[in-house]
């Protein structure tokens, strides 16, 4: 039975990530090459600053969830007024791959027990990353929710760079000051990106579908509720 395309691309979106997650841990846990490599560039990379401080704190929760919470209520309240079908299911799929992130990351933090760079006090538990994890898919649902509802390609387009700009700018912050390696921004990346294939699967399966009474009444039918003048 031959495959679809989208059926493809969806493997592809979650199965390289997967693929590179599995390859970091790996390396990570058996203190690997790619550990030293990681290392040196964090090495080279980190000099802590104001700035860097502030783009890291892109990444809390106190800053990225809200930024999803106002974009769950506008997606789950613009899918009712319009008379989309399933309309709470974006709103719910982007609230529950919120809610992965922390059941997904702590366990990892554990498991791994990775110690920190040297400008951290001494500490395990700093792979994967949890601020991007949570950037990436606090940043990355949002975005995702919104893109159906802009008409202009202009303002999607903005709204994509938007969000790769919070995500980059999170990574870039936590690395240059040194709250995590290089290594466990990346991981956080694949991570996110795995929960974002799924979000947005279920963003497009159930956002373009209205409802047959808003379809009757866009086409000039009456509805059951109204009748004629």
């Amino acid at each position: 039975m031959p495959v679809s395309a989208p059926f493809r691309t969806l493997s592809a979106l979650v199965g390289l990530p997967l693929l590179l997650f599995a390859l970091i841990t790996w390396q990570v846990v058996a203190d690997g090459p790619l550990v030293g490599v990681d290392e040196r560039l964090s090495g080279a990379l980190v000099h802590p600053d104001r700035l860097s401080e502030l783009l890291a704190d892109l990444g809390n929760v106190q800053v990225a969830v809200p930024v999803l919470v106002v974009a769950l209520a506008y997606a789950a309240w613009h899918g009712r007024a319009t008379g989309v079908d399933r309309w709470w299911l974006p709103p719910l799929a982007g609230a529950l791959v919120m809610v992965l992130v922390p059941a997904l990351v702590v366990p990892l933090k554990e498991w791994t027990g990775r110690p920190g760079t040297p400008a951290v006090p001494p500490a395990v538990g700093y792979y994967p990353s949890g601020h991007t994890a949570t950037a990436v898919v606090a940043y990355g649902t949002a975005t995702l929710l919104l893109l159906g509802r802009l008409r202009s390609p202009g303002a999607r387009r903005a709204l994509v760079v938007l969000c790769a700009v919070l995500v980059l700018g999170t990574s870039y912050g936590l690395v240059r000051r040194g709250y995590h390696w290089p290594l466990d921004v990346v991981a956080s990346w694949c991570l996110g990106a795995v929960l974002l294939a799924g979000a947005g699967r279920v963003a497009r399966r159930a956002g373009p579908t209205v409802s047959r009474s808003t379809r009757r009444s866009s086409s000039g039918t009456p509805s059951p509720s109204t009748g004629p003048s």
